[in-house]
């Protein structure tokens, strides 16, 4: 069954989130999701955790390199314990200049370092939980010391689940061997997540994906009238353009003959020529990475792309929407998943 998470928008501040998680829990959905863009991830689920009773709640995604592991394990941990067992811990890796220049931590070898984090939380949890010596010597990171002043015990909640966004097949392997699941991210097609990113995970895996999750929050173009739709038709335009600008992403737009238009969308975005960048993506792009139409056509839409491999999705809309047209959405997956 496709479960469907509400998305906070990206701009929303900690108490907007809040407000907003909580009426996602009267709706109906099953989770929320909260990213780290101008405000801090944590501080908003953790005013959502203590405003909420039923919904899932996690970080898609908080900035892994902005951070080491102890922080990261700290902040989870009592995450999942205000909560109580409802915290799923999303990572990401972000992209070199962010991580250099915006946060000025290191970068090197993104996969390789990602899947080390993730084993040193696990490690640290560990510790926590079974009162071992903390004794983990990696590569990128070491944590050797833990004394009891700084312990907080088992939670008896259990550790989260970690799940880890990722679009190239590195870091998609390093998730299926390291995460529980993977946060697939908004500018990728169904043939992408198809031909790449599933048969790096099961090669990954040894072939087995059952109880890894899948989650990905793909693009829709929705609205209560045509001039609603056509600002989100913009929008929608916008946000492929300014990924698709990213050469981390570029890939995606290779496997579909758009090499091209990557190389050219990157150098727009060096000028600052972003009205000409969304003008750059046509239909064909935007059919390609966006579900558009009215509620039911959307839903259809995300069914026919995602069902069967995505385990819980949740819609991207970087427009302001009226609340019930994804509220719409939901329903009509949800009505159509029971149904079936």
């Amino acid at each position: 069954m496709m479960l469907v998470d509400f998305a906070a928008p990206v701009a929303a501040t900690p108490l907007a989130a809040e407000a907003a998680a909580v009426s996602a829990e009267q709706v109906g959905y099953d989770g929320f999701n909260a990213a780290e863009t101008r405000h801090d991830v944590f501080t908003t689920l953790a005013l959502v955790a203590r405003a909420t009773t039923r919904i899932s709640l996690q970080s898609a995604i908080a900035v892994a390199f902005a951070r080491n592991p102890m922080t990261v394990a700290v902040l989870a941990n009592d995450l999942q314990l205000i909560s109580e067992g409802r915290f799923r811990l999303g990572l990401g890796s972000q992209v070199r200049p962010h991580i250099e220049r915006r946060f000025a931590m290191p970068w090197s070898r993104p996969a390789a370092r990602m899947e080390e984090f993730v084993a040193a939380l696990r490690a640290i949890w560990h510790a926590w939980a079974t009162g071992e010596r903390l004794m983990f010597r990696g590569t990128f990171y070491r944590h050797t010391l833990m004394t009891e002043f700084f312990d907080p015990g088992p939670n008896p909640f259990g550790s989260p689940a970690v799940h880890l966004a990722a679009v190239g097949e590195r870091m998609v392997a390093a998730a299926g061997r390291a995460a529980d699941g993977l946060l697939v991210h908004p500018l990728t097609s169904p043939t992408y997540l198809r031909e790449r990113i599933v048969p790096a995970l099961r090669e990954a895996r040894g072939g087995d994906l059952d109880g890894f999750r899948i989650e990905m929050s793909p693009m829709v173009v929705l609205g209560a009238t045509a001039e609603d739709r056509a600002r989100a038709e913009r929008a929608v335009r916008g946000q492929i353009a300014f990924y698709a600008s990213t050469p981390a992403y570029r890939p995606v737009l290779e496997l579909h003959g758009w090499g091209e238009l990557a190389d050219r969308l990157n150098l727009l975005s060096r000028r600052g020529s972003w009205d000409e960048m969304a003008a750059a993506i046509t239909d064909d792009v935007l059919e390609c990475f966006a579900v558009a139409g009215d509620p039911a056509a959307v839903a259809a839409g995300l069914r026919d792309r995602f069902a069967g491999t995505i385990d819980r999705i949740s819609l991207y809309t970087p427009y302001e929407v009226d609340r019930y047209q994804p509220a719409a959405v939901r329903s009509a997956i949800r009505s159509s998943t029971l149904s079936g």
